[in-house]
């Protein structure tokens, strides 16, 4: 006879990765909260207020605002499918992995896919988008990723929003490793579709993509000669449940809103200001740190991303190895590169509630450590010291 299963105990680890970061206690609190039915007043409520918290820290007025179901994958399935049409021609910036899968979508939506690559950790310029329109003048999206996991660049977006609208076309944005972290100013910058993710700076699990869609993006959804491709996420059908009608689409994780609720509440309790302050400074002790041991990062200032930061790995040094000691010996994670970088580099995180002084301190100080057995030449306590220098 089959034993049972032993009790889950997963570890609890320092995660400074790429995503997920470490849950906030006041959300794994909010998740044990009583789940209701998907059509149950007091669940409506909670479903008003997200949507409400939501908007302020998108920064935005947009009716259409919620979350969607899944995780950022998801929200960016759910704008191309609803914001493309089979034969639009889009313009699409590739210059890490996210933004190779938003142009991948995209071409499975139907569309004309004009990409703008660059090399990984660069931006992508304004001119070069205003060349693409010129060029291409039937051109009815732009999309980008503001701020590229795989690569730590962040990307400029006020000035090509302004071509973009001067063209006519609508500007869609991958938010999901900014939102919360670094500013998203939706309105004062002309974003018109947006979505993110839970389990990054907003320091929730994952499993939910927040979105939001403006008035205009919105009369293109609206008048669209198609149904969307995936009916799961038509942005029709759910905007009727979450902002309409309440007409049942499907039963939505009433746990991770709860979740998500909470986060969205620290980030205004703490202010979306000092937020921003407190990655960026993290980030700058971080990046004295790895200056102090030698390890040069990918992108460069001023397009270097507070939360997420892609550092070279010296050729002789095996990175996996390396992160295998921070895990096991430590209890730290970081991650490993993707795409052309797998091998080749370390991506850093300091996002939402793992991003604090003490995780800073100890991951610099198990890095030296780690490092040193590794025969890597350094100074000990440089990295700690250049790091506290900075945290004042």
């Amino acid at each position: 006879m089959e034993q049972p299963l032993r009790d889950l105990d997963p570890p609890s680890r320092i995660l400074l990765g790429p995503g997920p970061s470490n849950v906030h206690p006041r959300v794994s609190r909010a998740l044990t909260a009583p789940v209701v039915g998907y059509l149950d007043p007091a669940w409506f409520s909670v479903m008003d207020e997200t949507v409400a918290l939501l908007r302020q820290v998108y920064q935005t007025t947009n009716r259409v605002t919620f979350p969607i179901s899944g995780t950022g994958t998801a929200g960016m399935e759910a704008l191309l499918f609803n914001l493309i049409e089979p034969g639009d021609q889009v313009v699409v910036a590739v210059n890490g992995y996210f933004g190779d899968r938003i142009h991948q979508i995209a071409l499975r939506a139907g569309a004309e896919v004009f990409p703008l690559r660059a090399p990984w950790g660069e931006p992508i310029s304004p001119g070069r988008v205003r060349i693409a329109l010129r060029e291409h003048p039937q051109v009815r999206l732009v999309a980008l990723v503001h701020a590229e996991t795989s690569t730590g660049v962040l990307q400029p977006l006020e000035e090509i929003a302004e071509i973009v609208h001067q063209h006519g076309a609508l500007l869609l944005v991958d938010c999901v490793t900014s939102l919360g972290g670094v500013p998203v100013a939706c309105d004062a910058w002309g974003i018109d579709a947006a979505y993110s993710c839970t389990q990054k700076a907003l320091s929730c699990p994952p499993g939910l993509s927040p979105v939001t869609i403006s008035e205009r993006a919105w009369e293109r959804v609206s008048r669209r000669k198609s149904a969307a491709q995936s009916w799961y996420l038509d942005l029709k059908l759910l905007v009727d449940y979450w902002l309409g009608n309440r007409t049942y689409h499907h039963t939505p994780p009433a746990a991770m809103v709860y979740a998500l609720r909470e986060g969205l509440r620290l980030v205004l309790e703490e202010g979306i200001d000092q937020r921003v302050a407190r990655h960026r400074q993290l980030a700058e002790a971080l990046w004295a740190g790895l200056e102090a041991l030698g390890l040069p990062c990918l992108a460069t200032p001023p397009n270097r991303l507070p939360t997420l930061t892609t550092v070279l790995v010296p050729e002789h040094l095996d990175e996996a190895r390396v992160r295998a000691t921070l895990r096991d010996r430590f209890n730290l994670e970081i991650g490993g590169g993707l795409g052309p970088l797998r091998g080749k580099a370390w991506r850093i995180g300091l996002m939402g509630a793992g991003a604090t002084p003490a995780n800073l301190l100890l991951l610099l100080s198990a890095l030296e450590t780690t490092l040193a057995a590794e025969g890597y030449p350094l100074q000990p306590g440089a990295a700690v010291a250049a790091a506290a220098r900075v945290l004042g």
